[in-house]
């Protein structure tokens, strides 16, 4: 018998500065080289599209959004390491999309580790496309590595 309870639906919220501490936490968890406490609080303070995902009351997955332009670009997206392989992260690229279509955007850019296959085969599922890749762009154990650049177009009415 299963003791554990079913846990109710995660939930999008806004990102703010009260969620850093936690945002941290499962950054350090989920990356050898994390972004820090104060780039996500530059990124709330900047006005950028910062959600957070929650289930019952813990956090469980983040994403940040930059657009201008015509532009977004997804900065960062992070699930747990507790929690990957539950679709939340198709979740939070999904409204990280949505964000991008309500700042008009017309296309969305990012950036990915190659050696991240799982996270290339989500982007690749949901429409974007490999269009470059930037030399020694993330440091790595041994010295950098190379960042695949990734883009969808924004059509009208796509659903």
């Amino acid at each position: 018998m299963n003791a554990r309870l079913k846990s109710h639906p995660a939930r999008f919220r806004t990102m703010s500065e009260a969620d850093v501490d936690n945002i941290m936490a499962i950054e350090l968890m989920a990356y050898p080289f994390p972004w820090t406490a104060q780039i996500f609080t530059d990124c709330i303070r900047a006005g950028y599209a910062c959600f957070v995902l929650e289930r019952d009351i813990e956090l469980v997955a983040y994403g940040v959004l930059s657009a201008a332009a015509g532009e977004a670009h997804i900065l960062n997206i992070c699930v747990s390491p507790d929690a990957q392989g539950e679709g939340l992260g198709r979740r939070m690229l999904r409204r990280l999309i949505d964000a991008a279509r309500w700042h008009r955007a017309e296309r969305v850019y990012l950036e990915v580790r190659p050696s991240n296959p799982n996270a290339i085969a989500l982007y690749d599922s949901e429409g974007f496309n490999e269009i470059a890749r930037r030399p020694n762009y993330y440091p790595a154990h041994k010295g950098r590595e190379d960042a695949v650049i990734m883009a969808r177009e924004l059509l009208a009415e796509e659903e």
